[in-house]
C-alpha cells in the first residue's frame, strides 16, 4: 500500500481524566499514516481516484472538537475507526495523539498514544440442518451485511452435504461467506454469536442438530487459541463441506497456522 501522511495536525479541544482538562481544553496534535492504492489517482491525477486529505484533516478537527474523551487512547479509537469507516478506499490507518499540555508536573515534550487499525480479511463457514435451513444462513448473512464494521460481504453457493461427527440426523445445507471487517476476532464473535441466537440456536448435543452454526474460520493471519476462540478453525483441513465453498470464494486462503491454501488443503483430503 501507499501512504499519505499527516503530520501534527493541532486541535484545541476538552479531552482529559481532569475536570479542568474538559471545562478548559488544551492543545492535541494528531498524525496520521493513512494507507491505500494511489496509482490510479497518481495516473489519472483526479482526487476522485484518491482521498482527500483536506476532507480527513476536518473530519479529524470535527470528532475532536464535538467530543469529551477522558482518554487519548479512546480519541485515536474513535478518530482511526471513522476514517476507515467514511472512506472505503482507505485500508489502513497508524493514528498517534500528542498530548503536548499533560497535566504531571513534570517538564516532558508530549505524551501519545499510537494506534495500527485496518479492514481485516476475514472467512466464515456457515450451516444449518433445521427448520428453515435456507432462510437461517441468508438471516445470518444479512445481519453480518448490514453490520456497519463489515464491508464486502460475499457468499459462496450453498451446498448440500453429510453431517459431520453424529451422522444419524439430517443432511446440511453449508456456505463460506468472505467479508472485511473493522472488528476484533472476539468482537466479530459477538456478531456471530448474535445471529446463532437469532436463529434459535441451541448448544445442548455436540455435533447436533443446530438451526445454524457460524464459524470464524480464516481471520487475517492470525492465529489465536483461547477459551472462546480457535482461528484458524482446528478441524478445517478434515471438513470438505467447509473447503469446498471456501475454494469457490478464494482457492489461495491461506492458513498461517499449517501454510497450506484451501485448495491444497481440498485437494490433500479428497485423496
Amino acid at each position: 500500500m501507499d501512504v499519505i501522511k499527516i503530520k501534527d495536525l493541532e486541535i484545541f479541544s476538552n479531552h482529559g481524566v481532569l475536570k479542568e482538562e474538559n471545562v478548559l481544553g488544551q492543545k492535541f496534535l494528531i498524525s496520521a499514516d493513512i494507507y491505500l492504492d494511489t496509482r490510479k489517482a497518481g495516473s489519472t491525477d483526479d482526487i476522485s481516484d484518491s482521498v482527500d486529505y483536506s476532507q480527513i484533516c476536518h473530519l479529524i478537527k470535527k470528532i475532536m472538537e464535538s467530543n469529551t474523551f477522558k482518554l487519548i487512547e479512546t480519541a485515536a479509537e474513535k478518530l482511526s475507526h471513522d476514517i476507515l469507516s467514511h472512506y472505503s478506499r482507505i485500508n489502513r490507518v497508524v493514528l498517534e495523539v500528542k498530548k503536548p499540555w499533560a497535566p504531571i508536573l513534570l517538564p516532558l515534550e508530549y505524551v501519545s498514544v499510537t494506534v495500527d487499525r485496518k479492514w481485516s480479511k476475514v472467512y466464515l463457514s456457515l450451516g444449518s440442518n433445521m427448520g428453515d435451513k435456507e432462510k437461517y444462513i441468508k438471516d445470518a448473512i444479512d445481519l453480518i451485511r448490514a453490520d456497519k464494521n463489515c464491508r464486502g460481504v460475499t457468499s459462496s453457493s450453498l451446498i448440500q452435504t453429510d453431517p459431520y461427527g453424529k451422522t444419524d440426523q439430517d443432511k446440511f445445507l453449508n456456505c463460506c461467506v468472505e467479508l472485511e471487517t473493522l472488528y476484533t476476532p472476539h468482537q466479530l464473535h459477538k456478531l456471530t454469536s448474535r445471529a446463532e441466537e437469532i436463529a434459535g440456536r441451541e448448544r445442548t448435543v455436540h455435533w447436533g442438530p443446530r438451526t445454524l452454526d457460524v464459524d470464524i474460520i480464516l481471520f487475517d493471519d492470525i492465529i489465536l487459541h483461547d477459551e472462546t476462540l480457535t482461528i484458524p478453525h482446528i478441524d478445517m483441513a478434515n471438513r470438505e463441506f467447509v473447503l469446498a465453498p471456501l475454494c469457490e470464494l478464494d482457492p489461495y486462503a491461506f492458513d498461517p497456522a499449517t501454510g497450506k491454501t484451501a485448495a491444497a488443503m481440498l485437494a490433500e483430503l479428497k485423496r
